[in-house]
């Protein structure tokens, strides 16, 4: 097992893809706010010319993402965290493999029953439940205009 405290640069990036390559498990953090965007760093931080083999090691030994926010409480005593989960399965491999990480979210949206999450339905719930406010729910919302008529009505 590898823990990787933040994967930050080429050399760190591309070791531990290798190491997980390799039959490692590996656990990395990476200052990104979605599990999209987390897949992207990790391919965009390779030179052009080696990102397809960096997507096909990816897409094979890519387990899952967990990307977090905190959200501060409606009441502003305190902050919730806000997780989205992404798990891999055949759906994952062939987008990452193909270049297409922008079908992820619909990955995730099909894989509920799988245990995945997107956090724009996380924040939904917290909102609905009254733990955020409206402003909080648009402003840390990937998909704004889901959240527009409710901060518009605050």
């Amino acid at each position: 097992m590898v823990l990787v405290g933040e994967m930050r640069d080429y050399e760190t990036i591309s070791l531990a893809v290798s190491a997980a390559t390799m039959g490692s498990l590996v656990f990395g953090t990476l200052h990104t706010n979605s599990a999209v965007k987390t897949v992207d760093r990790i391919i965009d931080v390779f030179p052009s010319a080696q990102q397809p083999q960096i997507r096909a090691m990816l897409a094979d030994s890519l387990k899952g993402v967990c990307a977090q926010i905190l959200l501060r409480t409606a009441d502003g005593k305190g902050r919730i965290a806000c997780n989205e989960i992404l798990l891999s399965n055949a759906a994952l491999s062939s987008s990452i493999r193909e270049g297409k990480t922008t079908n992820i979210r619909n990955v995730i949206q099909g894989g509920k029953n799988q245990g995945m999450q997107l956090m724009d339905d996380v924040i939904q719930k917290f909102l609905s439940e009254q733990k955020i406010t409206a402003e909080e729910a648009y402003m840390k919302a990937t998909d704004k205009s889901r959240f527009s008529q409710a901060a518009a009505h605050a």
